[in-house]
Formats: structure tokens, sequence, C-alpha cells
């Protein structure tokens, strides 16, 4: 049982330790299908997902949006020094997030510690912060999933950090990553965040693709190298996103960023937190960007959250598709699980949710979503019948001429001439209907 962190003031003192109860319990504030120590798989749901909180959405965010201010008010966010603020918001994080149960959490540098023009400022700083994290994650058992640096919200990234037309903004950049890099290693962080958020352009008439895309490899080269240098042995990961707030960004979705990567070197370091509002601004479904991250054995975390399919923005929901967690979960289970990775609540509550318990909710509510997924998906690959399908759609290729081609025993020649014997030709059915009743039958199940 991990410790709850009591600060000098309680947040959330009308709530406590989340448990388990079952699906038969009307208490918004307990788990209805997650149970922590339940084995699916071979493994705990503990294990299956390594859960964490975002630190921006759920402590930073105050629900503001283009036409109008927050509407929440936090009440770690009183405190006038920023220093003093910076020390009650991680009071405040580390009590939800020990009373929650999420054994992880996942910061942006200027989320847990004040952002300064000065760098020396700015590093006097976030060292004082990183002390405090620290002594809370001693506290709690809670751990550091991933943590990154912002370099897209201050005016000087307007036109990106690494891929900036002004090599003094580059350097600041670094500077910032370099300060993130040295707080992962001293909080023992499984892994590092890159997310080109202003990496990339919005008119192709002032841009000079190729040399940014050039510089945006050698940063990441060189944070690379310095981040083995100083001891860091987790892992690195880029997260695609298509666009917003850049009219195009380099790192659009996974497939894209996977050739970046093959193209640089650079994915024997790298791989992927892909989130599924991402995916889908990208014209995809979350599951395909997780299935060609597995494919390319570059899967390595996942931002937990949704889209709305009438907002074409990125909207950031909290997880409650069903289907989509379970067609997430038969990625993930197929490809053997996430490793160090984690499954991070890259959510916020609905601008109109104002109540400090709207927080545990939302979590619970996601948390219950992936859990109904992870047993769901666990049955389908149990029964065999959608494995057993899809081994039979492709037969043809296991053996004879077809298990040749694969093998790349047959030139093209060959190939056509096969042609020939193959007429009047039976084509089985995709049975798309038959499988979506399998899954329907699989998530209804007792």
């Amino acid at each position: 049982m991990k410790s709850i962190w009591t600060g000098k003031r309680t947040y959330f003192p009308t709530v406590k330790a989340v448990a388990y109860e079952g699906p038969a319990t009307d208490n918004p504030l307990a788990f209805r299908f997650y149970k922590a120590d339940q084995k699916v798989a071979g493994k705990t749901m503990e294990e299956h997902f390594r859960f964490a909180t975002a630190y921006w959405h759920t402590f930073c965010n105050e629900g503001s949006d283009p036409f109008g201010p927050g509407t929440r008010v936090f009440p770690w966010n009183d405190n006038k020094d920023p220093l003093e603020a910076a020390r009650d918001k991680a009071d405040a994080a580390f009590e939800f997030t020990s009373k929650l149960g999420t054994p992880f959490y996942c910061f942006h540098d200027v989320d847990a510690s004040p952002d300064h023009d000065d760098p020396a400022v700015y590093e006097k700083n976030f060292h004082v912060v990183i002390k405090w994290l620290k002594e809370r994650q001693e506290a709690t058992g809670v751990k550091l999933l991933w943590n990154t640096s912002n370099l897209f919200s201050h005016p000087r990234y307007r036109n990106g950090a690494a891929t900036n037309p002004d090599f003094r903004v580059v350097t600041r950049g670094a500077f910032q990553v370099k300060t993130s890099l040295e707080a992962s290693v001293e909080l023992g962080a499984s892994n590092y965040v890159f997310w080109g958020g202003r990496e990339g352009y919005s008119s192709l008439w002032n841009t000079n693709m190729k040399r940014e895309q050039e510089h945006m490899a050698r940063f990441l080269m060189m944070a690379r190298d310095y981040g083995r240098s100083i001891g860091f042995k987790g892992v690195y990961l880029i997260e695609p996103k298509p666009m917003e707030p850049s009219k195009h960004q380099y790192d659009f979705d996974a497939a894209t960023v996977i050739g970046f990567l093959r193209a640089h070197g650079l994915d024997k370091d790298f791989k992927l937190n892909l989130e599924a509002n991402h995916a889908t601004l990208a014209g995809h479904e979350f599951a395909h960007d997780l299935q060609v991250a597995a494919d390319a054995g570059l899967l390595g975390s996942i931002d937990a959250n949704r889209g709305d399919p009438q907002n074409g923005w990125d909207t950031d929901q909290f997880p409650n598709d069903l289907y989509e967690t379970t067609k997430a979960m038969l990625v993930t289970l197929g490809a053997g699980g996430i490793g160090h990775g984690g499954f991070n609540f890259d959510a916020k509550v609905r601008r109109s949710s104002t109540d400090l318990t709207d927080l545990f909710e939302a979590h619970i509510a996601g948390m219950d979503a992936f859990a109904v997924g992870l047993v769901t998906a666990d049955r389908i690959r149990s029964q065999g019948k959608l494995g057993k399908f899809l081994s039979e759609r492709y037969a043809s290729f296991d053996s004879g001429a077809g298990a040749d081609f694969e093998k790349g025993k047959l030139d093209f020649k060959a190939l056509a001439a096969l042609a020939h014997s193959n007429q009047n030709l039976h084509l089985a059915s995709g049975k798309e209907e038959w499988i979506e009743a399998l899954i329907n039958q699989a998530l209804l199940a007792k």
C-alpha cells in the first residue's frame, strides 16, 4: 500500500484512498473494473497499465479556452510567490496521485517549476522543485513515468525550438532540455519525451523544410548523447501530432516519425509515445498508430485520452469508449506490452466540470474503461477465434509459392507466371460483421 501524501494543506479532504468496490457499487469515487492486483494475461492490471497522472491538465489547466478565461479555481494556485506556489502544486499533485493510486506521474518543466527569461533563475528554481518532487516520490512510492520540456508556450518558441530559424532560440531550447534530462536522472524517470508542439511550419513560403528537419535530427542526437553521458538509462520517446498549433508538424503520425527516426539513425534509441487524440487528428484510428509502432518494434508509451468526432481539434477528453480501449489493448497485448512506458492520462475535465472531485471521477472512469478493454482483449485472444481467422486468411503465404514469395525466393517473372494457374479463384469473405459481433460478445460476456 502506497503512502498518502499530506502537505501543509489538504486539498482533497473529502476523498479517501480510492479502492476497488466492483461493478455493483454506486460510489463515484471507487473503481468498478480496475483492480490493481488482478492478474490478466500473466500480469497484474497495475503492471499492464503503469497508469500516470498528467501534471499539466490535472493541476495546471483551470478550464480556459480561446473564447474565455478559466472556470475552475485551484486552491494550490493562490500563493503569489511563484516558487511557493510550485510547492503547493506539488503537494496537491502528490496528495491526488497517491489517493487515486496511479503509480506514476508526468510533467513538463514549467508545469512543476516557474519559468523565467533568465536561464540562471529558471535553473535555480527547477533544482529547488526537483528536491521537493524527490521528497514526495520517496514518501509516497509514486514514480516519474516521464518528463519533458515545454518548448512551445513561450513567445520565443513561436517558430519552434529545435527547428527555429534563429540559432539563439535553438540554444535556449537545448538549455531547457539539458536541465530536464538532469531532472530525469535525479528523479529516476523511466522515459523522456520530446513533443514538437511547434516543430513544423505555418507557411511553406518562409520555411526551409529540409534544413529544419536536419536541425531537429541534430538536436535529438545531441540530447540523446548528453542524457546517456549523465547516466539516463530510460527510453527516449517522440510524441506524434499532425498539426495544432502548427499548420503542419514534422512528427505528423506514427509512420512519419518512424521514417524520420530511421532516416537519421535514431530508431535504436527512440520509441513512440502515442496519443489517441493525436492519431484521430491525423485521420487514423488510435489502434492504427499503435499497430504501426508495434509492427516497427517502436511502441514505447501511451497518452490515454480521446477526441470528439464532431470537433476538429485536440479536445483531450478522458477515454470512455470501450471499443476503442478494447482495440488498443488487443494491439498492446499482441505487442507484448509497453515495457518501460505507461498509460498517461493526458486528458482534462470539461470546462463546465468545476468540482475538485470531478478530477478523481474522470480518472477513475478512464482507468475503468481501460480495465474493461484489457479484460475484453484478453478474452478475445484466449478464445482464439479471431486469431484463427487471421491465420486462415493469410494461409496461402504459409507454404508453397506463397512462402517462397515472402522469403524472396521468387522473381517478378516467376510471380507473373503463377498467375496462369490462379484463374477462377474462390475468394474468402473478410467477415467484418462477424468480427464486430465477436467483439460485442466478448464485451458483454460475464
